[in-house]
């Protein structure tokens, strides 16, 4: 297995993706190749002035790299050698099995949707985040950001994605996925949303419960997969950020908060292209970092791809 990872891509780059390379390789067997995409001088000053050993690495050495402020079309053209447009490439061509980056998200959507291209048949992909609970398996949520305005039909697919998704990454037997709505009701929600739930309501293709509401993330037999649009998705996921930075603030502390930190998962996805890509967060630091490479390696392992492109032939 080779996995690329972008280490110019973060807000604390290279320093903090190296780090989180180094501790991912800890972690990975022998056999997995970690290829690492940047500027082979920084790489290799940066390694020096740490004491970190590159010798478990390949250095894939770009001369340019996307910064977090960069327009993401723009940069594609503007700089051809980055680490993102050339692992993506590299992937492409099936030199990589995945490729990882915490760097600028809209030029990874770019570029996953220009170099590695959607799967056929799928209309638009989405990322899906993990939401914790106490049930012992996250709740998929999906989209996340990628399509704030979405189509019945496009709700539709996210409802397989999702649930391909937390059956082969999280081990979640016919994962129940529900429509996000304002209320449990059929009749119940917006234009979309009452249109997806008749796309829905009878499909074979997944195991669909129907509308459900917000507080359906934490209830004791609650929901395994939540659709919605990335519009509804982004303004939740960001909410759920900000309250665990409360609480830390607050002294508030234990296990099940904890999982709430972004670092543990580290990296989503993106779900209905023809290849492995994950996005990690932007400002993630080296255990972020480390963790959004193995879960690249889980999303490998998976064949989730694989699964989702037998689903649409």
């Amino acid at each position: 297995m080779r996995i690329g990872v972008d280490i110019m891509g973060g807000d604390f780059a290279p320093e903090a993706t190296l780090l989180g390379a180094i501790l991912a390789r800890k972690d990975l067997p022998d056999e997995t190749e970690l290829v690492l995409f940047g500027d082979q001088d920084t790489i290799n000053k940066l390694a020096t002035r740490e004491r970190y050993d590159l010798s478990g690495f390949t250095v894939f050495h770009t001369p340019h790299f996307i910064e977090m402020k960069d327009h993401p079309a723009r940069a594609f053209s503007e700089k051809p050698k980055s680490g993102i447009v050339e692992g993506l490439r590299m992937l492409k061509a099936g030199k990589l099995d995945g490729f990882a980056s915490a760097g600028n998200t809209g030029a990874m959507l770019v570029g996953a949707m220009q170099i590695i291209n959607s799967i056929p048949g799928v209309i638009r992909p989405c990322l899906a985040a993990s939401i914790p609970n106490d049930r012992g398996k996250p709740t998929i949520l999906l989209d996340i950001g990628l399509n704030p305005d979405a189509r019945p039909d496009v709700l539709y697919q996210y409802g397989i994605f999702g649930s391909i998704y937390a059956n082969l990454v999280h081990g979640m037997e016919d994962p129940k996925v529900g429509l996000l709505n304002i209320g449990k009701e059929e009749e119940k929600g917006n234009l979309l949303t009452k249109a997806t739930y008749q796309a829905m309501k009878n499909t074979k293709e997944f195991n669909f419960i129907g509308n459900v509401e917000g507080n359906d993330f934490f209830r004791e037999n609650g929901v395994d997969v939540i659709v919605c649009d990335g519009f509804i998705g982004n303004v939740l996921v960001k909410e759920l950020e900000a309250f665990y930075s409360m609480l830390r603030r607050r002294n508030i502390k234990d296990d099940f908060t904890e999982q709430f930190n972004f670092e543990k998962l580290g990296g989503t996805p993106i779900l209905g292209i023809l290849s492995p890509v994950v996005i990690g967060h932007g400002v993630s630091n080296g255990t972020a970092i480390c963790n959004m490479i193995l879960h690249a390696r889980d999303v490998i392992e998976s064949n989730l791809i694989g699964k989702i492109k037998e689903k649409f032939q």
